[in-house]
């Protein structure tokens, strides 16, 4: 019998981690409808500016390196009746920084929102730096909020004559409640006799039982489906609160979601995510590469004492082959499931990498029923 290795074991944990209760009989897993679903104009709007970050302690932008911080500083100066046209600048406490925001549905003027803003010269950190006064525009050209406030980042950088170090990301920061919102986005949800709901994840079954159970809770054929990943209701008529009571009632009904048989592969960090629904055919999996190690050691020769001889540097090579011999052969039976597939390729010793290549060269046979996503 083969023996499980418990550090392949330890690595092939992230295998399992989206499965829960395989082995057994699936268990439902209800969700919302709120959890589950969009609604049509109910939406965040993504806002971006350009603007100065000033007070940093000479880790801002190199003039020379960033014209557009100087050109942007000698407007901001001329604006305040200060010129500086012609003038040399060497200031190092400015820098130009992107500010980005997301206005979140219905809100409000005068409303508070965090902005999120990141170098855009050659700054060496934000911290301890102010955002001035900058116009946040939305995809229309328009002006929807106005930002500025001091700059908080998570990570630091110090450095020496010889040596430096930096944790994080200390070009990019975030104000809390750093914008405040000039120009509402008006939609009148009051006003809508019909919604759309758009799954977050399309799915036709998913979709399907989202209507169902609407239907189910109104009493009457309310909801259908038009594709995978949208559902029409149409709000019936002298329903309490209107469209709004609607959504308060519905988006708490419980359904169970579907989803693929996926196995989603990250090759860059060797993460392996399966969905509980894979399965196999009968296959004969066999895993063995052929490694050899190519040591170079470079040996002095010394000659005897009072001889006319010279230092030589001998070379030494040593040469290591192994081919897997100890590997063997493992058999998956048809329709096992993710915990049987996991033990059969734990069986075999391999690591992450293998298995991506494994699951590669199933899939290619036609034995493996589920998708394959790669991903990085």
């Amino acid at each position: 019998m083969l023996s499980l290795r418990p550090p392949i074991r330890k690595t092939l944990s992230i295998l399992v981690a989206a499965a829960i209760g395989f082995g057994a009989a699936p268990a439902l897993a209800y969700s919302r409808v709120k959890d589950l679903v969009d609604v049509e104009g109910i939406r965040d709007n993504m806002l971006v500016g350009y603007g100065l970050v000033v007070g940093l302690n000479g880790s801002g932008d190199s003039l020379k390196n960033a014209p557009f911080t100087q050109q942007t500083l000698q407007t901001m100066l001329e604006r305040m009746g200060v010129n500086t046209r012609g003038e040399t600048m060497q200031t190092k406490n400015t820098a130009a920084v992107m500010v980005t925001a997301n206005l979140p549905a219905f809100a409000a003027q005068g409303t508070r929102i965090d902005v999120s803003v990141s170098a855009l010269g050659d700054a060496k950190s934000l911290q301890g730096g102010t955002l001035l006064v900058t116009t946040l525009f939305g995809a229309d050209g328009q002006i929807y909020a106005l930002g500025q406030g001091p700059v908080a980042i998570g990570g630091f950088t110090a450095s020496g004559d010889a040596a430096s170090v930096t944790r994080g990301v200390p070009t990019a920061g975030r104000i809390a409640n750093g914008a405040i919102v000039e120009r509402e986005i008006p939609f009148a949800l009051a006003s809508q006799t019909a919604l759309k709901l758009s799954l977050h994840n399309p799915d036709l079954t998913t979709a399907t039982r989202v209507a169902a159970a609407v239907n189910n809770y109104l009493g009457s054929e309310a909801a259908n489906v038009s594709d995978p990943s949208t559902v029409h209701i149409a709000v019936p008529q002298g329903y309490p609160r209107g469209v709004v009571g609607l959504l308060t009632d519905i988006e708490q009904v419980k359904v169970d979601p579907d989803q693929p048989a996926k196995v989603i592969v990250d090759e860059q960090s060797g993460v392996i995510v399966m969905g509980a629904d894979v399965r196999i055919s009968t296959i004969a999996i066999a895993q063995g590469n052929l490694t050899i190690r190519v040591n170079e050691t470079a040996e002095v020769s010394q000659p005897g004492p009072f001889s006319k001889g010279t230092t030589q540097t001998a070379p030494r090579t040593q040469i290591q082959v192994d081919d897997s011999k100890g590997n063997r052969m493992a058999v998956l039976h048809e329709g096992v499931s993710l915990q049987n597939l996991v033990d059969g390729l734990n069986a075999l010793g391999v690591g992450p990498r293998d298995i991506i290549s494994i699951l590669q060269a199933i899939k290619a046979a036609g034995a493996l029923q589920a998708e394959i996503e790669v991903i990085g």
